[in-house]
């Protein structure tokens, strides 16, 4: 395990800064308390959680803002030194679709200018496009510093599910809306970059910051999940068509000796319920592989790291990714990634070193890639050691959370009034 740095330094050894922020994370849907693996948890929540933490642990004081989906949770909620939940009422107190959401995000508004006029905080960040929605009105009427992080782009998803594609018709004009009307916008990956100034916003208005992971938790070293004697390929994701769960089976085909495991979805005891699991069995059946796909369904996160390091090779097939976080658990784990060449794939994994590259919905492609690294087992060894490297190097929570303070900064030096500088 890397040591930590002392008190006051990065892991550099450089000093930091330690005037404590009071910081407000709108996440509107994604609470950092969810349960992982549902339709509507996964990434975003992690993201959050570990954000919250780290930027707790340079000394600043954390609120995150989150919509009440159950009647009975209380309204604040001491996550752990440093950070508070505060569930908002907004709509009805049960779970709601995150595309259904949009209608209440006037009454999450109202609320945290409601709590921000009495005690404003030093720096709004909102995480989703609905979040900065709901942000914008009170950060405007108060004056109060606002950064944006969209982690998912309405422009993207529509491109790639066309008719699919289930979100609000209002979402990308509101998402150009916050993008010109916020101080800064935290993307996760130079993509994303891209992406925002075709939708006519300034590059120079963006900086990137992408995602962390946990390299304590996320280790070579530890104990390995059983399996049996057949090389292991692993997906974990929600179980919904994008992920490219479809692409891994077709590709399996082509790879003999070989079991494919899928981690995700609803428990296993009702996978059978599950329209995307039904349609994945059957494409395996068809394929000649059903013998050789396993679907879990969702799992505790305490089981992952172990299932990461029994591997043989992780998948990521999807055909969009705004960012991607199992990759980045994959390489802690040393454990070697191949995923298609989309979004933040392109900045985490450097191909040939600490993975493989290969293009969004070509199973050939993927199965030759797999095949590689399979029947060369030190280039294998090799690629896992070497993404290792690259998370430690790179993708730490604590770096994360400096990169991002470091943006907040340079939102409150233009902006002095919000600190109460004259």
């Amino acid at each position: 395990m890397t040591p930590m740095p002392p008190e006051g330094t990065d892991l550099t050894g450089r000093a930091y800064e330690t005037d404590a922020l009071d910081i407000a994370l709108v996440s509107e849907h994604a609470s950092p308390l969810a349960v992982l693996g549902g339709v509507d948890a996964g990434g975003q929540n992690v993201h959050v959680a570990h954000l919250a933490g780290a930027l707790a642990d340079r000394g600043h004081r954390v609120t995150v803002y989150t919509r009440q989906d159950a009647p009975d949770l209380p309204g604040r909620v001491l996550m752990r030194p440093g950070v508070e939940i505060r569930h908002v009422p907004a709509g009805p107190a049960r779970r709601i679709p995150k595309d259904e959401l949009l209608t209440h995000m006037p009454q999450f508004g109202r609320f945290l200018g409601d709590v921000w006029v009495q005690a404003p905080p030093d720096l709004v960040h909102a995480h989703f496009w609905m979040s900065g929605y709901a942000s914008l009105c009170a950060t405007r009427e108060l004056g109060l510093p606002f950064v944006q992080t969209y982690h998912a782009l309405g422009t993207v998803k529509r491109r790639h599910q066309k008719d699919d594609d289930t979100s609000p018709p209002e979402r990308i004009t509101i998402e150009t809306r916050v993008g010109l009307s916020c101080d800064r916008i935290i993307a996760t990956c130079h993509d994303e970059v891209r992406e925002l100034s075709a939708m006519g916003i300034p590059r120079a208005k963006a900086a990137v910051v992408p995602c962390g992971v946990d390299p304590a938790r996320f280790t070579p070293h530890g104990p390995a999940a059983p399996r049996g004697a057949a090389r292991q390929l692993l997906q974990i994701g929600r179980l919904v068509p994008r992920k490219g769960t479809a692409v891994s089976i077709e590709a399996l085909a082509g790879v003999p000796d070989a079991e494919l495991v899928v981690v995700g979805g609803p428990p296993a005891d009702r996978l059978d319920e599950d329209p995307e699991a039904r349609r994945l069995r059957a494409l395996a059946a068809r394929a000649g592989v059903a013998d050789r796909v396993r679907l879990t369904g969702g799992l505790p996160p305490e089981e992952i790291p172990a299932l990461l390091r029994a591997a043989d090779v992780v998948l990521c097939p999807a055909d969009y990714e705004p960012f991607g976080i199992v990759p980045l658990e994959a390489m802690g784990s040393g454990t070697p990634v191949v995923a298609s060449a989309v979004g933040g794939h392109l900045d985490t994994i450097d191909d040939p070193a600490t993975g493989r590259l290969v293009p969004p919905g070509d199973p050939d492609a993927l199965g030759e890639a797999i095949t590689d690294l399979l029947t060369h087992p030190a280039r294998a060894t090799a690629c896992g050691a070497a993404g290792r490297r690259r998370v430690l190097a790179h993708y730490g929570w604590n770096r994360i959370a400096k990169a991002t303070e470091d943006v907040y900064r340079q939102v409150l030096l233009r902006r002095p009034a919000a600190l109460g500088v004259a």
